[in-house]
């Protein structure tokens, strides 16, 4: 069945190839993946999903730990974590393909209750396992759907909650239950990092974040740490470096400008904690990603 998603996810990435390397499928949560070459290392705050890879190599980091995996691997990432990632195995005849599914919370939830109570596992935010056959025929069916676009508002829903019924059946779907528990801590902070993320160029009180999770802040505070491993602080902190180096890459934005742009009020901090990040200054970082391009070209 893997297969048969591979040529699925194949056809859709390659009628759209001019719109670039991500693909947003009118399904939401859904996304088409395809790379003709190794890229550059790509510094992000992942959100709870799960990567179906069907071709080529990935390679993603956090923290001291490093995740390789390819074709027949899936990627279950089941918080929002700061993840450092590059494809390393990809070609323009043997593109680097994969799939993308967010994992619905209010999805989960529902199931939660109707599965009942399943065994505990512990284990970090992000895991390499195994493509199950359930899942892929179920990524299959929804790839299908694709092709008949006045079937997609009445039949996606059902497809997905299929499966992310077999996900939480998985070797992990204990921790997957965990982001469906409203009280739980997972939940908790989600809802902080919600608000960190609608409005990071904003100063933004702990105890204020505390308060959206519904925890003292002390409490918020280690917790907060313990499932994303990072403070609410640089979490912020790297959201708006992030969105600093799109506006710089992307739309040509000025090292100043970004900086503003994203709630810094000096730029030579700026400069500094970019510089810390990303490995180079902002303009060297620009001019350097300009080189690759112009040479890719």
């Amino acid at each position: 069945m893997t297969d048969a998603l591979l040529d699925a996810v194949r056809r859709y990435a390659d009628a759209h190839a001019e719109t670039g390397s991500q693909h947003m499928t009118p399904i939401r949560g859904f996304t088409v993946i395809r790379e003709t070459v190794p890229n550059m290392i790509r510094h992000s705050i992942m959100q709870p999903l799960v990567c179906l890879v069907l071709q080529g190599r990935k390679q993603v980091n956090m923290g001291a730990q490093s995740f390789e995996f390819g074709a027949g691997d899936s990627l279950l990432i089941t918080a929002d974590i700061p993840t450092v990632s590059q494809i390393t195995k990809a070609s323009v005849d043997t593109p680097y393909l994969s799939l993308a599914v967010d994992l619905d919370p209010g999805m989960i939830a529902d199931l939660r209750l109707q599965m009942g109570s399943q065994g505990e596992t512990e284990a970090g935010p992000v895991r390499i396992v195994p493509t199950r056959d359930e899942v892929a025929d179920a990524a299959h069916r929804i790839m299908k759907l694709l092709d008949r676009p006045e079937a997609v508002p009445v039949l996606h829903e059902q497809l997905l909650r299929e499966l992310h019924y077999w996900l939480l059946m998985g070797r992990h779907g204990s921790a997957i239950r965990r982001l469906g528990w409203a009280e739980g801590h997972e939940a908790r902070i989600a809802r902080a990092v919600a608000v960190i993320r609608a409005r990071y160029d904003e100063t933004l009180p702990v105890d204020g974040l505390a308060d959206v999770a519904g925890m003292s802040p002390s409490s918020f505070h280690s917790h907060f740490k313990a499932i994303t491993s990072l403070s609410p602080l640089q979490f912020q902190k790297q959201l708006r470096l992030i969105e600093a180096r799109r506006l710089m890459l992307a739309e040509g934005s000025s090292a100043s400008h970004a900086a503003y742009a994203v709630g810094y009020e000096s730029v030579p901090q700026f400069t500094r904690e970019y510089a810390r990040m990303f490995g180079l200054p902002p303009a060297r970082d620009k001019a350097a990603a300009q080189e690759r391009a112009e040479t890719a070209a």
